[in-house]
């Protein structure tokens, strides 16, 4: 059986109607009707569950957080307008002025610049620490910490992490654990492994075909007995779970988040997601196939290729033992040089240049050039960015095609 099959059921029930139309129905209404003052006031204090205004929530796009919760063992979720929005959502939800950031591993471009630039205008600092620095990430845990940040693949450097044991820190020190699990959604599920949060751009592998953007945020249950959140550090979210529970995590992100930022979903991105996640097991499952294959084969031929499931990979042992069911569908090439992997870019027929990923299409991109252009030698040293480096995203294209051109475009 795939490992991937229950997600196979899981999805095609949740997404589609035994009644009526199949099809998700897309409610196109920025606002609704209450009817009475009194379910007008019922539904501004929560005591009626109907919608009360689509920036704060969409009957279409409550479908598509209903599905992702169950996809991650959640207790609830919140869909956005992007990955960015997720992000800016899960932490601004939890931050204030003076607090504390620690991120682990390789980030993608646009986190690591929330992080080191747009949140350092806001007084919140951040430190960044290699996945395998763990007695420094532990080290660094203060009173104003309130979020450890990880990716559960490094994108674009590859690394990955040992989620259980930055979970253990996490807890350990009563501060909230967020994975961005973009890459790896069903190959990796981080709150059985000990997080807090889960956040996804599912612009990418989720929808699959670059045709809608999106991001979602998952959330665990608060424990009934103790727990973390219940602490003097995060003494903002009592209110909340004297209010919701077990459910707090949500009213505090659509509150203290979702309600002022407006990184909501829009109810026709959340439909072709839904459409998306339909067939994504069946994605998932070739593409991480697919990627093993290439990675191996061109490295066999010489190329540069740097993919954890490589005896090569400094993470090899790690890929093998925790990322059972694969890390996505990217691997990077360095091909030395600016220019060599221009020439390689221009010279594929078969990749498609552009700054997605976990696209159907096999996808390409020079870093340096494009997403990292603006960062300093240090921050691309750290993030792992050469000159010469180009990520891959493998599609659904045959493998032995994928390879035979990137062979003929590296000639």
């Amino acid at each position: 059986m795939s490992s991937f099959e229950k997600f196979c059921t899981k999805f095609v029930q949740g997404v589609g109607s035994k009644e009526g139309a199949i099809s998700p129905v897309i409610t196109s209404s920025a606002s609704f009707a209450y009817g009475t003052p009194e379910i007008g006031e019922g539904i501004f204090d929560g005591s009626i569950k109907k919608p009360l205004y689509s920036r704060m929530g969409n009957p279409t796009t409550a479908r598509l957080e209903t599905i992702m919760a169950d996809m991650d063992g959640g207790v609830g979720a919140v869909a956005t307008s992007s990955g960015m929005g997720a992000t800016s959502l899960a932490c601004m939800s939890l931050l204030s002025s003076g607090d504390a950031i620690i991120s682990v591993g390789g980030l993608f471009g646009g986190t690591y610049s929330f992080f080191s630039e747009t949140l350092s205008r806001f007084g919140i600092t951040t430190d960044f620490f290699d996945v395998d620095a763990l007695e420094e990430i532990e080290s660094a845990i203060s009173e104003k910490t309130k979020i450890i940040f990880l990716e559960s693949v490094g994108n674009p450097n590859m690394r990955l992490p040992d989620i259980k044991a930055i979970a253990a820190i996490a807890n350990n020190a009563g501060v909230i654990l967020i994975v961005d699990n973009t890459t790896t959604p069903m190959s990796v599920e981080p709150l059985s492994l000990g997080a807090d949060i889960v956040v996804y751009s599912t612009t990418k592998i989720i929808s699959g075909n670059a045709s809608a953007l999106g991001g979602c945020v998952v959330f665990r249950a608060v424990n009934e007995g103790e727990d973390k959140l219940k602490s003097e550090r995060y003494d903002f979210l009592q209110k909340f779970i004297k209010g919701a529970g077990a459910m707090a995590l949500i009213p505090n992100a659509k509150k203290r988040a979702l309600r002022d930022f407006g990184m909501s979903a829009s109810a026709h991105a959340s439909y072709q997601t839904m459409l998306g996640l339909e067939t994504l097991p069946l994605r998932m499952e070739r593409i991480i196939s697919s990627v093993d294959f290439i990675a191996r084969t061109l490295y066999n031929h010489g190329l540069k290729v740097n993919h954890p499931s490589l005896e090569t990979h400094p993470h090899h042992n790690r890929y093998i033992s925790d990322f059972k069911h694969g890390c996505g569908s990217l691997f990077t090439l360095d091909m030395g040089s600016k220019e060599a992997a221009f020439k390689f870019l221009n010279n594929t027929k078969l990749a498609t240049i552009t700054a997605n990923i976990g696209d159907s299409r096999t996808l390409a991109l020079h870093m340096a050039s494009t997403i990292y252009r603006d960062f300093d030698a240090k921050e691309k040293e750290f993030l792992g960015i050469t000159e010469g480096l180009i990520r891959i995203s493998v599609g659904l294209e045959s493998p032995q095609d994928i390879i035979n051109d990137f062979l003929e475009s590296a000639k």
